[in-house]
Parts: structure tokens; C-alpha cells; sequence
């Protein structure tokens, strides 16, 4: 099977797009900048999904669903969300359709114009907080934690499939609260989570941070970020919690009655996480030969492929083979025996690796006689001939070491391109000549944020959480810093 995959070392980008279709993963639609998820990337979605819902209702919110569809008034209620999402808006203007069978078929009836114009949701919290009106009253209805599973539109120019989309798939959790503290807390709680899923279930590193004010989400007093790096040493924002303050709550009118019977506006958040996280785990553990999937969210854990000659050796294996599945599956592992015989064992090797199965069995006539079958890793390709017996057990072991194991390796990529810079031209190089996260003294004014940004194209991506107060001096302006923030290319 000819991968015909481009090398990450000669376009990187290239490599990725090419992983991405010939993994099976996603594909261009005939809509502009949308995307087609094929059965096995929404297979890896799926497991996200799982897993990221168990956490949410773990931590007590519910699911609900919100309409598609926003009256555009609504998003002028708060200036800063209206003015951020402005450019990215998709708008409905007309509703109904008549049949022009002269012509060919439907057109839009230029008479049929709506009373209000409707936006296609990029991000619900205008729709929600108009909901919450009716269903806030007293403190007894707080707090409310609600998620919602759900698509987005956002109209992009520069499409790249899971990275940048004009619709998307994602969560997006919006919370209310009765104090501030209260909702300071779910914030913060909720960015633990999103770093607990990505470091444990997709194991990738990430730095835990707050945003810059002007790199805030629109309509937020704070934006909490987790930042992770690609092989390419560019970050990605992998998930944002928000707090939103009283900011939608006032434009909304959403009120509460205390303890005290005083009337008082709720505090809010919201958070979120998207397909983007299937980019993130492309990018970031995958290499020539194709996908590396940690085995927790690997639509298939373990594939087993006979090698034989005659239909009876088939059958022999077969009966092994059976055995070791429902062990397996027993153990809660997912396994596939690939006992088809349109293709070859060798085809079938180079497309599991393509598709990155964390581990592989080999099993042929030779290994029946000696009781034992050939193991192979993905993730570093080595091959091992083991017993037939004990050989379930031996994979559970093996595949938590795998998980453990691309987690160290982005780990250890991580804190190899993690650099310190301490003047303009020593930050210029880095960025030039290696990439990857800069942790760099700031003067914490934007207009300093954005002429960074206008000179080199890099952003500040956080202030870490666990930073640590030094005094300094500003990388481009000279002026006084009392910690660094890490800065980096993104995407």
C-alpha cells in the first residue's frame, strides 16, 4: 500500500493535509470551507465526546440544546461580543423559497425578506442568556450548569481541515452563578478539565494560562487557555474557559432574588472545546508513516493479521485467534481480526499503521506451532515475539506504556522547544531559526502585544498560571516587567 505521504521535514503543512484524507480521517466538501468527518475520524471524535461528557456531568452539568439560529439583535446587546464576532458572522435574510420550474428549479423570492435578520450560531451565548431570563428567578435556580453539544459557523478565508473550518463541531459549556466567586471557580475548575482530558486521554502537554486582555475572548473579563505545541513548534489553543462577569446577565436583564431577598444580576461563564482537538492529535504525535493515536482514543486498540497460504491454516488460526479476542474484549480493549483476503499482509500492515492502531498482532502457522505471535508498537514500530499465552494481559500492559510513552515524547519535544529570551534580537532569532514557545518579559500594554505581533506574526498565548513574579525588562520596548509570558507562532 503506497502511503504517498510528504515528509514533515519538506512541507509540513502538506503532511498534515495529506494525513488527514489518506488517514480516512476527513475530506474538502462541496461547500466552501466546510469539511467532511469520514466514519474513522468521527469514530475519534466520538471518543472525545465520551470521554469530555462523563467529565462534564462528573463535575455536575447537564446537556441541553440551543437554537441554530440567533436574532441579530441580540448581539448588540454586548458591544464587546457584537464587535468581536462581526466579521465572522454568517447572516440569514430572507425565508422563503418558491418553485421556479421554468428557470430550474428553487430561487430565493427577493420579496420574502425577514423582519430581523438571523445569524447562524458562532458561539450561543447571546441565544442562552435570553433563555436564562425565564429560567432564573430566586437563588434556588442557581447555580446552573448546562453544556451543549452542538455546531458552529464561523466564515473563514483560509480553510484547513479540523484546524480552520467555516462550521465546526464542538461543546460549549455557559454557566450561572450567584457570586462571583462562584463563577471565578467553574472557570477554573472547567480549564482543569479540559488539561486533565488532553494531557490524559490525548496525551499532549499543555501549558495552563490566562489570556492577555487583548487576546480575550469578545465579551469576557478573563479568558483561561490551554496551550499546546505542534511538531512544527507553532502552539494551538486546544480550549478556553471564560469568565464573562455580570457582562451578559445586565445586557440580558437576568436576575436573581438572594438569601437576603435582594434582587441581583448572576455571574456567568462559558467554555468550550472543539474539533480542533482532532488536529491537535494529528499534529502533534504523528509521524511519515501516518497517524500515532494514543491507545485511549484509538477507535481500534489492538488489530490482528493472519499470515497464511491455505484456507486450513485460516481456520487453525482462526481458533486461536478467537481466544486472544475475547480476552481482549474482555478487558475492555477493542481489537479487529482482519481475516479478509482481498489484501495482503503487507497492504494491511502499511494501512494500520497509516491509520495508527497502537498495537498489531501477527500471527502465522510457525507462530502456532511455537505458541507464540508477533506484537508490534506503533508508536516506535518495534516488534516483539512473545507467548500466545498470558498474551492479553502482556497488550493491557502494553498499551497503557504506549500512552504513557507518546506522552513523554511530546513531553520531552515540549521542554526541548521551550526557550528563554531576554532582549528583541535574541527573541527574533528563536523564532526564526527554532520556534516554539518564548517565555520573554512583557510591558503589559497591547499596543506593545500588537506591535510584537505586526513585526514577527508571534502572539503572546498566556500568561502561565504558575508564573512565577521577576523583575525585568520588556524584549521591545525597554520598559519595566514584572514576569514573563510566553509567546510563540500559532495557528
Amino acid at each position: 500500500m503506497a502511503k504517498e505521504l510528504t515528509s514533515r521535514s519538506e512541507n509540513y503543512s502538506q503532511w498534515y493535509q495529506d494525513l488527514v484524507i489518506k488517514a480516512d480521517l476527513a475530506e474538502n466538501s462541496a461547500v466552501r470551507g466546510c469539511m467532511v468527518i469520514k466514519p474513522y475520524g468521527y469514530a475519534i471524535w466520538e471518543k472525545m465526546q465520551a470521554e469530555l461528557d462523563r467529565m462534564f456531568k462528573e463535575t455536575g452539568h447537564v446537556n441541553a440544546y440551543f437554537p441554530l439560529f440567533i436574532p441579530k439583535s441580540f448581539f448588540s446587546r454586548e458591544a464587546d461580543h457584537v464587535e468581536g464576532f462581526a466579521k465572522e458572522c454568517a447572516v440569514v435574510t430572507h425565508y422563503r423559497l418558491k418553485n421556479d420550474e421554468e428557470n430550474g428549479g428553487i430561487v430565493v423570492d427577493s420579496d420574502a425578506k425577514l423582519e430581523e435578520e438571523l445569524i447562524v450560531r458562532p458561539t450561543s451565548e447571546t441565544i442562552i442568556w435570553n433563555t436564562y431570563r425565564n429560567w432564573i428567578q430566586s437563588h434556588r435556580d442557581l447555580p446552573l450548569l448546562i453544556n451543549q453539544w452542538a455546531n458552529v459557523v464561523r466564515w473563514e478565508m483560509r480553510t484547513r481541515l479540523f484546524l480552520r473550518t467555516t462550521e465546526f463541531l464542538w461543546q460549549e459549556g455557559h454557566t450561572a452563578h450567584a457570586t462571583e466567586e462562584e463563577a471565578i471557580e467553574e472557570t477554573q475548575k472547567m480549564i482543569q478539565v479540559y488539561a486533565n482530558f488532553v494531557e490524559n486521554f490525548m496525551a499532549l502537554p499543555v501549558i495552563q494560562g490566562v489570556k492577555t486582555e487583548n487576546e480575550r475572548f469578545a465579551g469576557a473579563i478573563d479568558t483561561y487557555t490551554i496551550e499546546a505545541l505542534m511538531q512544527d513548534g507553532k502552539a494551538l489553543q486546544s480550549g478556553t474557559s471564560h469568565f464573562l462577569g455580570q457582562n451578559f446577565a445586565k445586557a440580558f436583564d437576568v436576575k436573581f432574588t438572594n438569601k437576603e431577598g435582594r434582587e441581583e444580576f448572576v455571574w456567568a461563564t462559558s467554555w468550550g472545546v472543539s474539533t480542533r482537538l482532532m488536529g491537535a492529535l494529528v499534529m502533534a504525535h504523528s509521524d511519515d508513516n501516518g497517524l500515532v493515536l494514543p491507545p485511549r482514543l484509538a477507535p481500534v486498540q489492538v488489530v490482528i493479521v493472519p499470515i497464511y497460504k491455505k484456507s486450513e491454516q485460516l481456520e487453525l488460526i482462526a481458533k486461536q485467534v478467537d481466544a486472544i479476542v475475547a480476552e481482549l474484549k474482555g478487558l475492555g480493549i477493542s481489537v479487529k481480526f482482519d481475516d479478509s483476503d482481498n489484501k495482503k499482509p503487507g497492504w494491511k500492515f502499511a494501512e494500520y499503521e497509516l491509520k495508527g492502531v497502537p498495537v498489531r498482532l501477527a500471527m502465522g502457522p510457525r507462530d502456532l506451532e511455537n505458541g507464540t505471535v508477533e506484537v508490534a508498537r506503533r508508536d516506535t514500530m518495534e516488534k516483539k515475539v512473545v507467548p500466545i499465552e498470558g498474551v492479553a494481559g502482556y497488550i493491557q500492559t502494553l498499551l497503557e506504556e504506549i500512552q504513557l510513552s507518546i506522552y513523554n515524547k511530546a513531553l520531552g519535544f515540549r521542554n526541548q522547544n521551550t526557550f528563554r529570551a531576554d532582549s528583541w534580537e535574541e527573541f527574533n532569532d528563536i523564532l526564526k531559526n527554532k520556534g516554539g514557545f518564548i517565555s520573554a518579559h512583557w510591558d503589559g500594554t497591547t499596543e506593545t502585544e500588537e506591535k510584537i505581533k505586526t513585526e514577527t506574526k508571534a502572539t503572546i498565548r498566556c500568561i502561565p498560571l504558575n508564573n512565577e513574579p521577576e523583575e525585568g525588562t520588556c524584549i521591545y520596548s525597554g520598559k519595566p516587567s514584572k514576569q514573563r509570558v510566553l509567546f510563540a507562532l500559532s495557528y
